[in-house]
């Protein structure tokens, strides 16, 4: 046995042990369903600051982000951005939901909306969104970490045997131990999936020969002939290489899959817009809001979404992901360049890959990481090892939080209050456990069976993770909202996401993400019209009094202070300016703003004038997060102390058949 493969199983055996202490100690202390469930609402400050960056990025961004700019180059780079707007929605809605969970004694978004609205069919439509985002989505992280070891192992381990080896250790820890064992495990997998991607992106660097021979080959890479044509990648409407610049604002008329493709590329500035709508959809999803509840105070929310998220792990994937994915063309994972320019490639992904193009081989880009840790297999093999545990950990920080909590949603939302509402707390837990190892199973079963449509199933789980937008807008901002117009708006928005997805897009004429607008942009559009129109006509007077209580309440504690008031214009110019350049329609300007794509020369900063507009507008959005975090206190503790009016709302009745 290779030495990699032994490193491999002692750093694995050591994790598990880890997963497992914490599912015991877990199990111990959830005497409660809210133990088990919200961690007795008693997660620390730095825990919940490393388990809720741990669940925001997840293996995704370990193992299939590098590949993707590896193929796209920069235009996906823009991709990155969501270390920014996927704590975004965070600083919009945790606080407001914490807030609430305290007050009223919630454990689920469905019961805080079902109780907002009164009504159970939200609460229903709550369960299925959680549930058509987790099963794919952790479907998706079980098949890569199978995925992972059958590459690191040589084919020891088969994906499907591999896959189904490392849930068993998942839901050992997640269901005996509850979010708190989850919460614990994804504080060590934070530190593990960001000291991971350095340490990839260090030795990619290293390989490639550093950062002046970086540019220099990308430069080449980015060539474009006599011919106006880019030597390598596809070519823009503007005349450049893809792999340098985004294609433009909008492409009306094209969709992927139909005869007017988008040309240069999908990821125009208003597709970067949208698909970053449908990443935010990861902490509007149903699994944050019990995150929310989780905590002891709103203390953790500022920092994890300043500091670890927007600023930490974007400066880790704007350099070092980016330096992964676009390095690699030069370390023989690109065979035209290899072809082109041998001087300029140190040939180590090669053999590797069998002398094949990355895209040729089984996993296409999604091979690259595995390969990228293997290089370490002969000078360093515990590196391997350890790299590998790693990636594993970021696989499973995300699927674990969303096995703890979806458990959850069904135990409360379904089997209490329409099956069981006596149920014990004994009984609850029971369920929860039981819940946990019935997602995990069908989970397994998709990655198993319908394994080609399995990424396509995931981007439609964060898609309609953001389809939760205007429910939580309704119960943490705007009372406008009614019932009528929140459910017919969520339906509504999940069948358009469906429609400009693959898998339905398909049956259309307008094909995958028409307009080079993803369908999280045409979900939201239909969502939040619908409800907007919908409830101006449904507008009942009782009802809304019923949702004052909320909103009285949350002007009390919540609202911003007389002397800062004169910010909120100048937080809406910030916010808005920030979308619209830096991962908007006009971030087109980033294309030629610091040099000439053609013309690496007039390169100011010695670097692709589109790596520098990303860079520039990190910065920048660093600074709106803390503007809006910090300075307009939308995730600050709040002045007023938060008084529980009830410890579980689950054990007390209340009626929410309300006549329309």
């Amino acid at each position: 046995m290779e030495a990699k493969v032994v490193w491999l199983f002692v750093f694995v055996a050591l994790y598990w042990s880890y997963c497992i202490f914490w599912g015991i100690k877990g199990a111990l202390s959830a005497r409660t369903a809210s133990d088990y469930f919200v961690a007795g609402r008693r997660i620390s400050l730095w825990v919940f600051i490393l388990a809720a960056t741990a669940t925001s990025f997840s293996g995704w961004t370990f193992m299939g982000h590098p590949g993707l700019i590896y193929r796209d180059g920069f235009q996906y780079a823009y991709a990155s951005f969501y270390a920014i707007t996927i704590p975004f929605t965070g600083v919009i809605f945790l606080k407001r939901q914490w807030m609430l969970g305290k007050r009223f004694g919630f454990v689920t978004p469905g019961e805080m909306l079902s109780y907002y609205f009164r009504s159970d069919t939200i609460r229903l439509l709550v369960v299925l969104v959680a549930l058509i985002f987790s099963i794919p989505y952790l479907g998706l992280q079980l098949r890569a970490s199978g995925f992972l070891f059958n590459v690191l192992t040589d084919g020891m381990l088969g994906v499907e045997v591999g896959m189904w080896l490392l849930s068993i250790v998942v839901i050992i820890y997640v269901a005996s131990g509850g979010l708190r064992a989850v919460a614990y495990v994804d504080s060590a997998q934070a530190i593990l999936l960001a000291g991971g991607i350095v340490a990839i992106g260090v030795i990619a660097l290293n390989a490639v020969g550093g950062w002046d021979a970086l540019n220099e080959r990308i430069a080449v890479l980015a060539s474009v002939g006599p011919d106006g044509k880019a030597v390598f990648g596809k070519t823009t409407p503007d005349g450049y290489s893809s792999y340098v610049a985004i294609p433009g604002v909008i492409q009306f008329g094209a969709g992927l899959g139909t005869a007017t493709a988008p040309v240069g590329g999908a990821w125009t500035g208003i597709m970067v817009l949208t698909y970053m709508f449908a990443l935010m959809g990861i902490q509007s999803a149903p699994a944050f809001s019990m995150w929310a509840f989780s905590n002891h105070s709103p203390a953790p929310f500022a920092p994890q979404q300043v500091w670890a998220s927007s600023f930490g792990i974007g400066f880790i994937l704007m350099f070092f992901t980016a330096i992964q994915g676009i390095g690699s063309h030069f370390l023989g994972a690109d065979t035209k360049f290899l072809a082109a320019h041998p001087e300029l490639v140190n040939n180590v992904l090669g053999p590797l890959l069998g002398g094949k193009d990355i895209m040729e081989s089984a996993g296409k880009q999604g091979m690259l990481v595995p390969q990228l840790i293997n290089l370490m297999s002969d000078t360093v093999p515990w590196l391997v090892g350890l790299l590998s545990v790693c990636a594993l950990a970021a696989m499973q920080s995300t699927g674990a939080a969303y096995m703890s909590t979806a458990g959850g949603m069904l135990t409360r939302d379904i089997l209490k209050r329409f099956i069981l509402p006596n149920a014990s707390h004994k009984t609850q837990k029971l369920w929860g456990r039981i819940g946990v190892i019935i997602i995990v199973l069908a989970a397994l079963l998709v990655a198993t069976h319908a394994k080609d449509a399995l990424v396509l199933l995931g981007g439609l789980a964060v898609a309609y993770g953001f389809q939760m937008w205007p429910a939580l807008i309704a119960v943490c901002w705007w009372p406008f909202l009614t019932r009528q117009g929140v459910v017919l708006g969520l339906i509504a928005g999940l069948i358009a996401v469906t429609l400009t997805e693959k898998i339905g897009a398909q049956f259309m004429p307008w094909g995958r993400w028409p307009m080079t607008i993803h369908s999280a942009g045409w979900g939201i559009l239909f969502n939040l019209t619908i409800a907007i129109l919908v409830s101006a006509v449904t507008q009942n007077p009782r009802e809304r009094e019923h949702r004052m209580t909320f909103h009285n309440f949350l002007r009390e504690h919540a609202s911003l202070p007389a002397d800062k008031r004169s910010l909120v214009p100048l937080a809406w110019i910030i916010t808005l300016v920030w979308f619209f350049f830096g991962i908007g329609p006009g971030a087109v300007i980033g294309n030629t703003i610091f040099g000439n794509p053609n013309d690496a020369s007039t390169w100011i900063f010695g670097m692709p004038s589109i790596w520098a507009w990303q860079l520039l507008w990190w910065a920048l959005g660093v600074f709106m997060m803390w503007f809006l975090a910090y300075k307009m206190e939308l995730s600050r503790v709040p002045a007023k102390e938060v008084v529980a009016l009830h410890e579980d709302i689950g054990d007390i009745e209340f009626d929410i058949d309300v006549p329309d």
